[in-house]
């Protein structure tokens, strides 16, 4: 008898930890790419000779893309499977980089900023691919740290951007992220298998697309550039309306349809909709910390509460923000289990009120001292206390951003996990962008110049601080209101 030399293949099945690390690659690599720009703020308008306002759309692009496209990406991945979508948004991610390195001008940075927001899509789909692809027992601490990596990728690239703007062609920084895209793009197609869909009749509800768009869009100009057009302009106050009249429309409309964009029957469900308030209010704290630490960091020791350090060692100070998120998700995941989602999320208010309590201590230590009389050996004892409360704050957002997502997805039938977590991720940008409006307006309003230029006050700085506290401690609140579960 003649034996086949052929010989079976046993299908190459990925383990959890190399789905884990390809996701996550995803989402860090998203939230890096949001902060590569933060070094050039300043440069922008000399790099493509343009006034500050119109440089300024480089960053608003970006913002309305990835808030738009976040809902309705997760429906689609509903409808049609979510490694499909996962591959659009990392293409859009890799196109968008490599015309952000190519840009001649405004117009075609702006292209590609907006091709880059469109990608901030993958990390609620890759939570809810976790969701399905692992086993129980690992799925918690995973979601937990691919919630998180939004801030850990914002906090680990900062550095790396800032010494890159500094000595290198800044046209590296898109180059490097659009390179570092194609090999994710090659990892999701080799690594992550597709998840089974729930059975639906469902079509997609492209009004409901468009008019969410539209409301969004509205909405976000307004808050967003309030502070640069006026508050009372005619400019704010009309997009302002035409989001108040839009959303309202369209809230409408869906709660006709049998198919929704978004079932906001569903977002009614008391563990939705006060995990998605306390979302809002985590969006804010976690942004906040991002604007006020920083510049605290780089204000000149010579005015008495600054501690004179460069972009680049500022960002290696800020890090511990981004590890603090990172080494609680495991942990977090265990309180979850043990103890329930709601408790985790009601700790992580707890946690991050404190941190910020305690830079407002430290603050108030270095706001009592002489401008100018602070020895080296002070300086650096102020930043190592300084970064580890941020650390601490780092920590209580982690521990937020993994609650969140099992709080959603144990509420919401599996045939709307996706676009349910594509809504929980617009709550938190809603929240950001309130965050950059609010803490803009109040650092504004309380300035005092020093050495020809403008600076925050003191009392600038306690005051964004005292709100930051203020929303943890909200947070904690709608935390509470959530139902609990047996």
């Amino acid at each position: 008898m003649i034996r086949s030399s052929r010989t079976s293949r046993t299908p190459f099945q990925p383990t959890p930890g190399l789905i884990l690390t390809v996701l996550a690659a995803a989402g860090i690599l998203v939230s890096l790419a949001q902060t590569l720009i933060v070094p050039l703020i300043g440069e922008l308008p000399r790099i493509f000779d343009t006034s500050a306002a119109n440089a300024s759309w480089i960053i608003t692009s970006t913002l309305l893309a990835g808030a738009v496209s976040t809902p309705i990406m997760g429906r689609l991945a509903d409808l049609y499977g979510k490694k499909p979508m996962l591959m659009v948004a990392i293409i859009a991610f890799v196109a968008g980089s490599i015309a952000c390195a190519l840009a001649p001008n405004l117009g075609v940075m702006i292209l590609g900023r907006t091709l880059q927001g469109v990608a901030s899509g993958m990390v609620a789909l890759g939570i809810s691919m976790l969701h399905q692809l692992l086993p129980k027992d690992r799925a918690g601490a995973a979601i937990a740290l691919m919630s998180s990596s939004m801030g850990i990728g914002g906090a680990l690239g900062l550095p790396v951007s800032a010494a890159v703007a500094q000595f290198a062609d800044w046209r590296i920084l898109f180059w490097s992220v659009g390179i570092a895209g194609i090999l994710v793009a090659i990892a999701i197609a080799v690594v992550i298998r597709p998840v089974p869909q729930a059975k639906t009749d469902a079509t997609f509800d492209i009004v409901g697309a468009i008019g969410l768009a539209v409301g969004l869009v509205a909405l976000l100009l307004g808050v967003s550039k309030g502070s640069e057009w006026g508050w009372t302009s005619p400019t704010t106050l009309g997009a302002l309306a035409i989001a108040v009249v839009v959303l309202l429309a369209w809230g409408w409309y869906e709660l006709k349809l049998r198919f929704p964009l978004i079932s906001l029957r569903t977002a009614i469900i008391p563990t939705v909709l006060f995990t998605n308030l306390a979302s809002i209010m985590f969006g804010f704290v976690m942004y906040a910390i991002n604007l006020v630490v920083p510049q605290i960091m780089q204000l000149p020791v010579s005015l008495g509460y600054g501690l004179g350090q460069s972009m680049v060692l500022m960002g290696l100070w800020v890090m511990p923000i981004g590890i603090g998120m990172m080494l609680v998700s495991k942990l977090g995941a265990e309180i979850s289990r043990t103890r329930g989602p709601r408790t985790t999320l009601m700790l992580a208010g707890l946690v991050i009120a404190a941190g910020y309590g305690a830079i407002m201590i430290i603050l108030a230590t270095m706001g009592n001292r002489t401008p100018g009389d602070a020895s080296d050996t002070v300086v650096y004892l102020t930043l190592a206390l300084m970064s580890l409360c941020a650390a601490v704050t780092g920590a209580g957002i982690g521990f937020a951003f993994g609650a969140m997502p099992a709080l959603i997805m144990g509420a919401v039938p599996p045939s709307e996990v996706a676009a349910a977590n594509g809504f929980n991720s617009l709550m938190r940008s809603l929240g950001t962008t309130s965050a950059a409006a609010v803490i803009g307006v109040i650092l504004a309003s309380m300035m005092h110049e020093y050495g020809g230029f403008h600076v925050p006050t003191l009392s600038g700085f306690f005051t964004v601080l005292g709100i930051a506290v203020g929303a943890a401690l909200a947070g904690t609140a709608l935390a509470a209101l959530v139902p609990r579960r047996p």
